[in-house]
């Protein structure tokens, strides 16, 4: 049984504020300032934020059942909403320094992202000079601070994969963001210029996967920190996909219901094909949700246990992810050619979750490709490939 969320009947409240602004977010390529204040309002962006910070701590499913809300009403701001809110997760993994730095005299700042280890340090006294052109960063013109990918070299003249936080200040944004799909995230490119980064602020990707980062065990009564950085991270991607999809089914519903064919006046709402493209749709949908809220329990009572996956556990939760959102493009996918001409107008929402949908499986995170590559090769025992993160 799931537990109460009282943070899904405030969403409810706001949502057709935040669906009407859907095409405003689209034609601004970013998401609309209202959005994000209607989100923070009612406290969506503490979800991950510490206790002592005035965070609310809440499970992974139960967020997810908010992004997945969200991302019906609008996928782009349930993108950036989401990083958003899962980027604190992942700085309370830092030093206690660096979350007093952030959220000391705000506790309602965020972070965006760009974490592919794009970024050249030079190393200097108590830190590195950071410098990058850093895409893909969604979100980035509500988030007071960045998370920033880099590779530094370790004492045995190797690298290891980090991470480097950043406030505002050190960064300009680059208004670069012209993608057909997800219009409205803001996923711009953060532009750093040789910017000191203090030791405090900076933290191995790989220490973060094993619980041995600086902020670990900082909350010894948490039920969500426990845990690796990247599945929660990486939960909003799939989360994003079902929620387009299930609003999908919604849509196609309400347009094929009172559908005439021009040529014949032949009903399409009660026409064989319409009514099985819906029902396979609707199975896929309903299967891509099971399998995924199976996933976020999973990641929830690991967490609440304090106990960390196994590679074969991560491995497949990696991959359940992109499965899940294989099945809700199909199943998008379905419907779309079935939905006449009119679907193709810049003013029907059914090309608009088209295009969102097919970009929430173009995520590295999301590629099945990689996904199936990840799982065959830990099936069969092999080592995996350092080629797939």
């Amino acid at each position: 049984m799931k537990k109460p969320n009282p943070l899904l009947e405030d969403l409810r409240s706001i949502l057709p504020t935040i669906a009407t602004n859907a095409a405003r977010a689209e034609q601004d390529r970013k998401v609309p300032a209202e959005n994000i204040a209607l989100l923070k309002s009612i406290g969506l962006h503490r979800a991950f934020l510490p206790k002592p910070y005035g965070g609310l701590e809440i499970s992974l499913p139960q967020f997810a059942d908010c992004i997945a809300l969200l991302a019906g009403a609008c996928a782009s701001t349930a993108w950036a909403m989401s990083l958003l809110c899962t980027h604190s997760h992942q700085l309370a993994m830092f030093p206690a320094k660096l979350q007093d730095e952030i959220w000391g005299d705000n506790p309602d700042a965020t972070a965006s992202s760009s974490i592919a280890p794009f970024g050249k340090v030079e190393e200097v006294e108590g830190g590195v000079l950071f410098s990058g052109e850093m895409g893909w960063s969604s979100g980035s013109d509500h988030a007071e601070w960045a998370i920033v990918g880099c590779r530094r070299v370790n004492a045995e003249g190797s690298q290891d994969y980090c991470f480097a936080v950043l406030p505002r200040s050190d960064y300009e944004i680059r208004d670069d963001w012209f993608a057909a799909g997800m219009k409205g995230s803001g996923t711009k490119t953060l532009v750093i210029d040789k910017v000191f980064v203090p030791e405090h602020r900076i933290q191995k990707a790989k220490d973060m996967m094993e619980g041995k980062s600086a902020g670990f065990g900082l909350y010894p009564d948490s039920k969500v920190f426990y845990s690796p950085y990247r599945p929660y991270f990486a939960s909003g991607f799939s989360t994003v996909s079902l929620g387009i999809a299930e609003r999908m089914l919604e849509a196609f519903r309400e347009k094929t219901k009172n559908r005439v064919r021009a040529y014949t006046g032949v009903n399409v709402g009660a026409a064989t094909p319409a009514l099985m493209r819906l029902a396979e749709s609707t199975h896929q949908v309903a299967a891509a949700r099971a399998f995924l809220e199976k996933t976020w329990q999973e990641h929830a009572e690991h967490s609440e246990r304090h106990q960390y996956p196994t590679r074969e556990t991560l491995a497949f939760w990696r991959t359940n992810q992109g499965y899940a959102v294989k099945m809700c493009i199909q199943a998008v996918d379905r419907l779309f050619e079935a939905a006449g001409g009119t679907a193709w107008f810049d003013s029907n929402e059914m090309q608009r979750l088209w295009r969102d949908a097919h970009m929430t499986g173009a995520h590295a995170y999301t590629d099945y490709d990689v996904c199936a590559q990840i799982l065959g090769r830990e099936l069969m025992g092999l080592e995996p490939d350092p080629s797939m993160v």
